[in-house]
């Protein structure tokens, strides 16, 4: 496989432990900031806030922390692991666009609240809520 272009976007975590405290410590920080954004940006009774925080967050916390081996379903690693993962599979990473970034924080500046966060960090496109990185994007081309 020789795509010209490979985009991971990941969910930035590590609540992929096959130990219940620590997992579930995780996992309540990374929901917790979700369900937090979801407050911040849509109103309370929002029939999509609704769908999400049920369907996507609610499922996905109750997954990490009361499924253990193969009924969970959710796993996610954090960028850093992706980053080694990618590498070894033969790919190189390609810088990102310092002028797309910069729009990106100007927007954030002048619409959002300052709890929410995009910023680099080795090449990675990082999105957070509050300090905690929670979306990752970066991308590659084949060697």
């Amino acid at each position: 496989m020789k795509p010209d272009v490979f985009v991971p976007s990941v969910v930035n975590g590590s609540h992929k432990s096959p130990f219940f405290m620590t997992r579930f410590k995780e996992a309540l920080h990374h929901f917790s900031a979700l369900f937090d954004m979801m407050d911040v940006n849509m109103p309370w009774d929002s029939p999509e806030r609704m769908f999400i925080e049920e369907e996507y967050y609610g499922r996905g916390a109750i997954n990490v922390i009361s499924c253990e081996g193969t009924e969970r379903f959710e796993r996610p690693e954090t960028y850093k692991q992706w980053q080694n993962r990618v590498a070894k599979a033969g790919f190189r990473q390609v810088p990102l666009d310092r002028g797309l970034l910069e729009i990106y924080q100007a927007r954030l500046k002048e619409h959002c609240n300052g709890d929410l966060m995009v910023y680099e960090d080795n090449k990675w496109l990082l999105q957070g809520y509050q300090g905690r990185i929670i979306y990752a994007s970066s991308g590659w081309t084949s060697v």
